[in-house]
């Protein structure tokens, strides 16, 4: 069995400067400067290694790969930055804290924070002393709930913590390093040592009978690849897992991979894309990470752990969230194993017959009797099985396989099975509660986006034209038909439902290669008043049944307000930091959030959004939220809302509050016998000066009540039969809001006036 000690993962990093983990922008204070003796940084230095102890443990540890692969030795340290940081002060106010941290005749470097909080108008990076690379900058976006933070390895044998702090922040920072390796030897570059070329392979430090998975045997696996990440801890490389996809299809980070790894996984990064770029290379790029994550769930029954990454990963990591198979059933005809072996390039391994169901120390497992190309390795633990679909259905758990010269040693594998992780006692010990979050009961899902790639397979999806809420009964969705399968999309059929009621099938004919797609223009449908749901599905691609049926079906729920309504209108300008500003509107009654918001761009001071809301008679909730807990106004921007009712008067508004703030409001709209009442009304000018003008077109004769805000009477008035027009006088009024309640036989109308 592949066992595996706890000792857990650290940072790796290659030169790849500010791109190196999740940042923000910027660099270090006199970047420009190479010279490291140029403001006397003081250094903290750490024992000296004995090398030569180190070689001879490798040169036994080294063959075997149950053990990790250590490149590094971890100083357990307490050292608060702020301590032995030196201090100067800028031009500008701003006050640079730095520190040096120096391990003799180092390879590389790394360190981890156990305490780590940054406020905002700061920042903090690493860089070498010569200034030749750097990561960061980080800031209070990189706070975690759990403090702990690793920092990705730098290649120096000093390196110089930074930290700036403007001159308008007040709150405290809090930094205090845990632990600084000392890698002695590197991670990623070809093996060198005692090793023979049969004992470490020619593209790393995996063996010679590893597959690269850009080799032509992947071209088929180029997008279940971006999926899996090598993770790091420490001074040693280990495990692997995967990004899985849930029901929801939200990208939400979760990060599948094997309970035996499990040690501290707060202090995890995850290295995505670590691979080389063709079939031979022996080197790969290790500058796209993510740093820390939690445990969801867990469970050796099967061996699997659930994480969720801190960060969700850039958009320019290009990563996949791979698709499941939780039926557990005995249709698997082939499988395909991805993964990082002793922490090396991404690889690949082949079973080309069907793996059978057993047991292996108490764990419910696949059996892989042999590889037919590729093999796994100690580090590949952790790492995903994918079936003939492209699915999960397991992770590596652990085997005998091996590579024996250029050539696996034909000994089997075990992998903990997808389907047996699904269901448990709690949402702690199972994945259906995180992985199906809407407990949609789905039992099969494809990766995010799709990867099946078969003959005749449309998908559709992007409904559009269809707002979360719509004002009147009519809507004219649009959809999107996208060929997914191999064949030349002629032919298919669109059918759609709204609200369980099935309409006319629509013949669909066009000319779609893979991957092209086309947009589809549904009649126009009648809403109910409330919530509805539209279902709309594709079948019979080419006139034959679709070979992947995972991605035939696509839905929205929006609600429909049919009855009368008015418009009320928010204004919001955002601060520097819209990422952390959301909003909602809810019906009081029913809480059903009718209209949402944000998060929004970063670096939008001033940025007026504005939202139409359109509603019905009834009482809503307006509530804003800042993520950060210092509302959108004012140390950071001056940002503000306002919610503006049909007469343009405001019923809220702020920006000065701490996590949320909400705005209670009550609408009165106009019926059906008040809209040709009011149609026949006009009232000028409002606001109102010296006088208030009421002409009526109307052939109904009317009441006519001023009120003033607590709903008292002011003056009343009645006009006749036919068109006319009564003229207040309100000079005689105080300055503010008043109502003027217009009463018919039939109906009664109640207009907003404001008195200038």
């Amino acid at each position: 069995m592949r066992i595996f000690t706890l000792s857990a993962l650290f940072a790796l990093l290659s030169a790849a400067g500010a791109s190196a983990q999740v940042s923000y922008g910027g660099q270090p204070t006199k970047w420009n400067n190479k010279n490291q003796n140029d403001f006397g940084v003081r250094y903290y230095k750490t024992p000296a290694i004995d090398l030569q102890a180190l070689a001879a443990e490798d040169a036994v540890t080294d063959q075997y790969k149950e053990t990790p692969y250590r490149f590094g030795v971890e100083h357990t340290v307490s050292l608060d930055f702020f301590t032995h940081a030196d201090t100067e002060t800028d031009k500008y106010g701003n006050t640079i804290y730095r520190m040096g941290l120096h391990c003799p005749g180092a390879v590389n470097m790394s360190l981890l924070f156990d305490q780590f909080y940054l406020p905002k108008s700061s920042k903090l990076f690493v860089y070498t002393a010569d200034r030749t690379d750097f990561i960061g900058s980080f800031d209070h976006r990189t706070n975690n709930e759990s403090g702990i933070m690793p920092m990705s390895l730098l290649y120096a044998d000093r390196i110089v913590v930074e930290f700036q702090k403007a001159a308008t922040c007040t709150d405290a920072a809090v930094l205090n390093i845990a632990q600084i390796v000392h890698g002695y030897r590197p991670v990623v570059n070809k093996w060198e040592g005692p090793q023979t070329e049969n004992d470490r392979g020619p593209y790393g430090t995996s063996g010679p009978c590893n597959i690269n998975v850009n080799c032509p045997q992947g071209d088929l696996w180029q997008t279940e690849k971006r999926a899996v990440a090598l993770i790091l801890s420490g001074g040693s490389a280990q495990c692997t897992g995967a990004l899985v996809n849930n029901t929801a299809n939200d990208g939400t980070p979760y990060f599948l991979t094997a309970n035996h790894c499990l040690g501290n996984p707060t202090n995890w990064v995850f290295v995505f894309n670590h691979e080389t770029a063709g079939c031979t290379g022996n080197t790969g790029p290790t500058n796209q990470t993510v740093s820390g994550s939690s445990l969801k769930a867990n469970n050796a029954g099967s061996d699997f752990a659930l994480l969720e990454l801190n960060q969700t990963p850039p958009a320019n990591y290009n990563v996949h969230y791979a698709g499941w198979d939780n039926t557990d059933a005995l249709s698997v005809t082939s499988a395909v194993g991805i993964h990082h072996p002793a922490g090396d390039l991404k690889k690949i391994c082949f079973e080309n017959n069907s793996p059978t169901k057993t047991t292996q120390g108490g764990a419910a497992v696949w059996y892989i009797n042999q590889w037919e190309s590729g093999v796994t390795e100690g580090g590949s633990s952790g790492s995903p099985l994918f079936d003939q679909n492209h699915r999960i259905i397991g992770q590596l758990y652990g085997g005998f396989a091996a590579c024996s010269g250029n050539v696996n040693n034909g000994q089997a594998d075990w992998y903990g099975r997808f389907g047996i992780s699904w269901n448990g006692n709690s949402a702690a010990t199972r994945l259906k509660d995180w992985l199906d979050p809407g407990n949609t009961g789905a039992t099969i899902i494809n990766g995010f986006p799709s990867a099946i790639t078969a003959a005749n397979d449309a998908s559709i999806g992007n409904i559009a034209n269809v707002p979360a809420s719509i004002c009147g009964a009519s809507i004219t969705p649009s959809v999107t038909v996208t060929n997914q399968g191999s064949a030349t999309l002629t032919s298919g059929t669109i059918n759609y439902t709204l609200n369980g009621i099935a309409g006319t099938p629509i013949p669909w004919t066009g000319n779609l290669a893979q991957f092209a797609s086309q947009v589809v223009v549904l009649p126009t449908l009648t809403a109910a008043n409330g919530s509805n749901t539209l279902i709309i599905t594709f079948s019979n691609p080419n006139g034959v049944t679709d070979e992947n049926t995972g991605n035939n079906s696509t839905q929205v729920t929006f609600n429909a307000v049919t009855i009368p309504t008015v418009n009320y209108v928010l204004n919001l300008t955002l601060d520097d930091y819209g990422t952390e500003t959301t909003w909602t509107l809810k019906n009081s009654a029913t809480q059903q959030t009718l209209y949402s918001g944000g998060p929004y761009e970063d670096d939008m001071d001033q940025t007026l959004v504005s939202q139409t809301f359109c509603l019905a008679n009834g009482c809503y909730i307006f509530t804003i939220l800042d993520e950060y807990g210092d509302g959108i106004c004012c140390q950071y921007g001056n940002g503000s809302y306002t919610i503006l009712d049909n007469t343009n008067a405001s019923v809220g508004s702020g920006g000065n509050f701490t996590n949320s703030q909400s705005v209670n409001f009550c609408v009165t709209a106009i019926a059906v016998e008040e809209m040709a009442l009011n149609s026949g009304l006009t009232l000028y000018p409002n606001p109102a000066g010296a006088y208030l003008n009421i002409e009526k077109t109307s052939a109904e004769a009317v009441i006519v009540r001023m009120l003033n805000p607590l709903g008292q009477e002011i003056q009343t008035e009645r006009m006749a039969e036919g068109y006319g027009i009564l003229r207040i006088d309100t000079r005689i009024l105080s300055k503010g809001i008043y109502f003027v309640e217009i009463t018919s036989a039939t109906a009664k109308v109640v207009k907003k006036v404001v008195v200038e």
